[in-house]
């Protein structure tokens, strides 16, 4: 466990920061009366995992192997990063959707069935906890995948 408490510590403060997003979205009226720009905004997040991921790594390399890491170090490191916080997302998800902004599914439901972009029941389908909580799962694996070969790339230690 151990050799795991950089990704667990960061995967926690990815996770705290993920609620701390949902607040802002929320602030920013993106989850009812600006609902319809949400789902372009919301890809401003992108910019903080990857922040936190290059944190991380370096956090690793400086921390657990002392100022030298190479390319595949730091991608297991990334990856183990996307496990915590793909573990830790249906809690996020819960607190979100239950807590800070319950009424985001009902209002996602209307807006998207008003404008003609899905029914009714591909929207019900589609706007609900169970299915958020899936896409943050699978989601946060396969761009924390993605994320860590890249970020891995930089942070590696140049010969």
């Amino acid at each position: 466990m151990k050799k795991f408490a950089i990704e667990i510590k960061w995967g926690i403060q990815y996770s705290l920061l993920s609620l701390v997003w949902m607040i802002f979205e929320k602030t920013m009226g993106w989850h009812d009366q600006h609902i319809a720009i949400q789902p372009i905004y919301t890809n401003l997040f992108g910019i903080v995992a990857v922040l936190i991921y290059f944190l991380a790594l370096l956090d690793k390399k400086k921390n657990f192997y002392p100022g030298t890491m190479d390319w595949k170090q730091g991608f297991i490191t990334g990856i183990a990063l996307s496990f915590v916080i793909s573990l830790l997302s249906p809690i996020v998800q819960y607190v979100t959707y239950t807590y800070l902004t319950p009424t985001y599914f009902t209002n996602s439901i209307q807006y998207t069935v008003s404008h003609k972009k899905q029914t009714l029941a591909q929207a019900e389908l589609f706007f609900s906890l169970k299915s958020f909580m899936l896409q943050g799962v699978f989601g946060g694996l396969s761009m924390g995948v993605l994320t860590s070969a890249i970020v891995a790339l930089l942070v590696k230690t140049k010969k």
